[in-house]
């Protein structure tokens, strides 16, 4: 299953950016906002007056109780040493504020984005196999030849089947979020009256879980008609580029004198052509018949 299910409605830079935000996403949906922006000028005097302290500690020492000698020898074993070890930590500590920038711009860009896109944390195990479902029938017909070979309606699926993928996980996810609280509550136990009220609330659910399945079992039944058309699809090239060689095979057999064994059979391939085709067009014809109840 695709980690973020976008909205197709959403522009396709934002939609890009969400389904690669995972964990701001995440982050987001736990009530994380992201701190004020802190000044790099502020990080760069916190570095500076942190380097230019151990500098003055290390002179101090050198200068004022050991002497120049044995203190410019302390500066060089210790003060050097620790100037490298607060650069280090200085680096780090700007790459932490890099990655803090990052994830506070996504936040001001996706933040208008709310209720647009499913996570998969979003899904109970039912649901994630639903909806895994689905997106393996869709993208066995994206992925298909006759689909790439303009052979279906492919304007329509580059429509059609990411609104019906949004709508099933959309779905899917008030589902589960709806299961999750019902369950949550049944668990603590019902008197007689809440759970006669309870009973039909938790077949509602079913039902309703149910007729995402027939969304999902069509796309799945559109799937298998379009394989069916990839498979009549691919026998008749196959057939066209054997028939494409016949006549190498007539002059092999005619000079091996093999005729009698090999031409009725050379001869098939012809009709066996023309009999692919025809059944091609009836697996098109039958795969958009199955996309027409596709449509909302």
């Amino acid at each position: 299953m695709a980690d973020v299910v976008v909205d197709p409605g959403v522009p396709p830079e934002d939609a890009r950016l969400l389904r690669e935000s995972r964990r701001v996403l995440i982050k987001m949906r736990h009530g994380w906002v992201p701190e004020p922006r802190r000044s790099v000028s502020g990080l760069r005097a916190r570095r500076i007056a942190s380097l230019g302290g151990v500098a003055f500690f290390g002179l101090l020492m050198g200068v004022g109780f050991l002497g120049r000698g044995l203190g410019l020898l302390l500066l060089v074993l210790l003060g050097i040493p620790l100037m490298i070890v607060l650069f280090i930590r200085s680096d780090l500590a700007e790459e932490d504020d890099d990655e803090e920038d990052y994830e506070r711009e996504v936040y001001e860009q996706l933040r208008w984005y709310e209720g647009r896109y499913v996570l998969p944390d979003d899904l109970d195990e039912s649901s994630a196999r639903i909806l895994g479902r689905a997106q393996r029938a869709i993208a066995a017909v994206t992925g298909s030849r006759v689909n790439a070979e303009g052979l279906l309606d492919d304007v329509r699926n580059a429509v059609m089947l990411p609104a019906q993928e949004w709508e099933i996980a959309r779905l899917l996810a008030k589902l589960s979020a709806l299961r999750t609280k019902h369950r949550e509550t049944v668990s603590q136990g019902l008197t007689p009256k809440v759970e006669a009220v309870a009973a039909p609330l938790a077949r509602a659910l079913d039902s309703s879980e149910d007729a995402v399945l027939a969304r999902v079992e069509a796309l799945e039944r559109y799937a298998a008609n379009v394989a069916d058309a990839e498979r009549a699809y691919l026998a008749q090239h196959q057939i066209e580029e054997l028939r494409g060689r016949l006549h190498q095979y007539e002059e092999l057999v005619a000079e091996t004198g093999a005729d009698g064994f090999a031409v009725p059979e050379l001869e098939r391939l012809a009709e066996d052509a023309d009999r692919l085709e025809q059944a091609l067009r009836r697996s098109v014809s039958s795969a958009q018949e199955a996309f027409r109840y596709l449509d909302p």
